[in-house]
Parts: C-alpha cells; structure tokens; sequence
C-alpha cells in the first residue's frame, strides 16, 4: 500500500468522533529564547495522553468484521497499547498486549485500565513473543508504527497543526519506530510544498539519525540508556521509505537536553509532557541558531509519565 496525503485526510475524517483536537501553545519565553515562534501541538492531551490514539483507531475503525473476529494484538512500551486498547473498545473487540517487564507502571495501569490483557517478557523479546500470541489467538496485529493505516492515522496531528497555523518554517516530531515523523512527513509537504521536517531522536538510540545519514535502515540499539521510553524502538520499513523519499532530517539530542526540554514543559508552561515527548523542544533548541526568525511547529507526542525523571531533571538544573 502506498500511502498519499489522502489517506491522512479520510483517516482524520475517520476518527474525528473517537478523539481530541488537540490545542496549539507558545510560550513567550521560550520564543524569545530563540528568536522565532514555536507552535506547539499539544498530543500529551489527546485521548490516552498521547498521539498513538490517532493511528490506533484509524486502523481498528478500517479492520473489516471478519478481520476483527479474534481481537487485536501488539507489543509496546506503552502509548500505543493504551491506544489499542482504547481503540478495541469503541468496537468492542478483545486486545492483548505485549509489553517489556519494565514498563512504566503509570503506562501498565492505563493498558489494564482501557481493558486489555498484558502478556509481559524481555524488551528484546517482544516481537517473537507477540507473535506467539498472535498465533495461538487469531489475532489481528496492529503494528505501533509500521503499518500504513497507523501512519496515516497519525500524520492527522500535523494536519490540525497545518490547518491552525499557517506559513510554518519548520516542523519537528519526536522520532522512535517513525510513525508519528512519516506521517507529519506525508501531511506538512503536501500542504506546505518545500518545508523543513526534523525527526528528534535521543543519541542514545540514533538509529534513525544513521538510517537517513546512510540511506540503509540500521537496526535498532542494543539496550540503551535513555529517559526517552517511548524512542526505544528502531525505526521501521514503512516510516524509513517515507521520510527517505522525502528528504526529512534527524537531529540527535542528549539527555541533558532531554530532561531539561520536559522540565521546561513543566515549570513554563505547565504542561504534564513525558521526556519522549519533549525531545521535539530539545531538538529546537539544539538547533537553536538554524531556527532563529522562523516559525516553528512542534509536535508535543505524549504525557504519560511516573515522573521519575525529575529528580534528575532537577538536580541539573540546580548544577547548570
């Protein structure tokens, strides 16, 4: 399936009635800071706390009812189980999940909470266990980013960015397995033809930042460490075409600045945003004299966090 900016617009019209239209935010601050306008896409507020919903429900809503007989299934750290679950259950269909044994406990409360089964294992077991599971229940797999339905479904965030503000620069997303990124790809230049779009990925885990350097799709990174949870992926087949064939960039962004972007949130703009989700601001803001006089848009991706990160954040700040 090859994916157009048509398929973003019907899955925007798709799953209009399930999901929040999210706000757009600036912050003075921060724009003075850099010298231009930022427009944040405010994800950490839609349904299940983050963008995954959008890509979720667009897939579970396209599933005919034959395909649906034996449930959905994936495997994730945590958003996109939540939006799966939430997803089975506007159409009343069973969701299992397989998730890392260390996944955030606050994510592992809301999978259980939206109703779906949890089968946990190694985090570099998750595919072949997921799999297993899939077998033996005859189950639909709804990939987290690498499926053509999810990735329209998401470019829809960038679509309600484009359609609330117009003449952006630049467009940044937070970059894991790709899905938010080649769908903010396929939305920002078909209706801003030429413009700037920047995947953000921890260094920690570049392997989105190689695959585009080297036009050849490195594999994942063996057992970071990195606050970014929901990054922890390696960037898939589908994502990797689309941003290649679009020229899209990544920046790679330290933990450091990982922290104190999600800190920033926080303190300035009173935004509950999880480190994941703020690596679009750290991205800015390493970038900082590239982005000066331009206008910004940033895809804020998630908010769902334990806040175990803060004492850290925290401590930094009192150090700097």
């Amino acid at each position: 399936m090859t994916l157009t900016f048509d398929d973003v617009r019907a899955a925007a019209e798709r799953i209009a009635p399930f999901i929040h239209r999210t706000p757009i935010m600036t912050s003075a601050t921060l724009d003075r800071e850099l010298g231009a306008q930022v427009f944040f896409k405010c994800e950490n507020l839609q349904k299940v706390g983050a963008f995954k919903a959008r890509g979720a429900v667009n897939t579970v809503l396209s599933l005919s009812g034959d395909e649906t007989r034996g449930g959905v299934i994936t495997h994730s750290s945590g958003n996109h189980a939540a939006a799966l679950a939430y997803a089975a259950g506007i159409r009343g269909i069973p969701c299992t999940v397989v998730m890392p044994d260390d996944a955030s406990a606050v994510k592992v409360t809301a999978v259980r909470g939206y109703g779906a089964e949890i089968v946990f294992c190694k985090q570099t077991e998750r595919e072949a266990v997921c799999d297993r599971e899939r077998r033996e229940r005859g189950a639909i797999l709804v990939h987290p980013f690498d499926d053509p339905r999810v990735v329209a479904g998401q470019g829809t965030a960038a679509l309600e960015l484009f359609h609330d503000v117009s003449d952006l620069d630049v467009v940044v997303a937070p970059v894991g397995g790709g899905g938010l990124l080649s769908g903010t790809t396929l939305a920002a230049t078909s209706m801003r033809p030429g413009i700037r779009v920047i995947g953000a990925e921890p260094e920690a885990v570049d392997d989105a930042f190689r695959s585009l350097q080297t036009g050849v799709r490195q594999p994942r990174v063996s057992n970071p460490t990195t606050w970014a949870d929901g990054l922890l992926t390696g960037l898939g087949e589908v994502p990797f075409g689309i941003l290649t064939a679009a020229g899209s960039e990544v920046v790679t962004i330290t933990e450091e600045a990982l922290l104190a972007a999600a800190l920033f949130h926080l303190q300035r703009m009173k935004l509950v945003v999880e480190p994941s989700g703020a690596a679009g601001l750290a991205a800015v803001r390493t970038m900082a004299t590239e982005m000066r006089g331009l206008r910004v848009g940033v895809i804020i991706s998630g908010g769902n966090t334990d806040f175990l990160w803060l004492e850290t954040a925290f401590a930094a700040q009192d150090d700097g």
